[in-house]
C-alpha cells in the first residue's frame, strides 16, 4: 500500500507525539537548512527527540519520505487565474518561489510522477483551467512549462549554490574573469558572442525566467490558435 494510503500508527505522546506531518516537516527543516544530504531517518528522529526504529511505523523509506515532502511543498504551489494562460504563469512562478524557499526542491523535480494529495490538487487546478482545449495540446503545453521550469530553477539554485561554494559575488566574477574575455573577443573569433556580450540585454534572474516564460506561452498560444 502506497504511504498516502497507509494508515499512521496510533498516537502515543510520551517520550514524543510522532504523526506523519510532523515528520515530514522536521525532514524539511533539516533539508532547507544544510540540503538533502542532511535527511535521514536517523537525523530526522533525533531532530523530533525520537527513537528512529519508531519512524518506520509512519515512513517505510527515504524514498518515501522525500516524496511526502515533495507533496508537502506543493502545498505552497497554487496555480490561479481567469484563463489557462494565467493559470499556467502562475504555475511556473509559484513553482519557482516555492524552491527557492527550498532549494532542495530543485534536486527533485522531473523526477517520477509525483502522486500525493498536493501535488495532484495541483496538475487538477492547471487541467481544469485549460478548459475546452484540446487534449493533445494540453498535454504537451503543460509538459514544456514543467520542463521550463524545472531547468530554470535548476540553473539558479545551481548559481546560488556556487556562489556560496566560492565566495565570490556576481560581480566579483565578472571582474575576475572580465579580462580574459576581453582577450579572448581580441582574437576575432566570437564576433557573435561578442556583439552578445556587449550590446546584448543584460536581465537579472526574474527578468530572464519571465521572458522566457512569455516566449513558451506564446508558442502554445500560437499553437492553441491554429487548431
Amino acid at each position: 500500500m502506497l504511504v498516502w494510503e497507509r494508515p499512521e500508527p496510533p498516537d502515543r505522546p510520551t517520550p514524543a507525539p510522532l504523526s506523519r506531518e510532523r515528520i515530514v516537516h522536521a525532514a524539511i527543516r533539516l533539508a532547507d537548512a544544510d540540503g538533502l544530504e542532511a535527511v535521514s531517518l536517523r537525523k530526522v528522529a533525533a531532530e523530533l527527540d525520537a527513537g528512529p526504529m519508531r519512524l518506520y511505523g509512519y515512513i517505510a523509506t527515504k524514498e518515501e519520505l522525500l516524496d511526502l515532502m515533495v507533496d508537502a511543498v506543493h502545498a505552497e504551489i497554487h496555480p490561479a487565474g481567469t484563463g489557462w494562460r494565467e493559470v499556467l504563469q502562475s504555475l511556473a512562478e509559484t513553482t519557482r518561489q516555492a524552491a527557492h524557499r527550498h532549494e532542495w526542491l530543485a534536486d527533485l523535480l522531473g523526477g517520477r510522477p509525483q502522486l500525493g494529495p498536493n501535488t495532484l490538487a495541483t496538475s487538477e487546478a492547471v487541467l481544469a483551467a485549460m478548459g475546452d482545449v484540446d487534449l493533445n495540446t494540453v498535454m504537451p503545453a503543460v509538459a514544456a512549462v514543467n520542463a521550463y521550469v524545472t531547468g530554470a530553477v535548476r540553473r539558479e539554485i545551481t548559481e546560488r549554490r556556487a556562489e556560496r561554494a566560492s565566495g565570490m559575488s556576481k560581480r566579483q566574477w565578472q571582474a575576475t574573469y572580465g579580462p580574459y574575455l576581453e582577450r579572448t573577443f581580441a582574437t576575432g573569433r566570437f564576433a557573435a558572442l561578442e556583439t552578445l556580450v556587449r550590446d546584448g540585454p543584460h536581465l537579472d534572474a526574474d527578468q530572464t525566467f519571465r521572458a522566457g516564460l512569455e516566449f513558451l506561452l506564446d508558442g502554445v498560444e500560437a499553437r492553441i490558435s491554429a487548431r
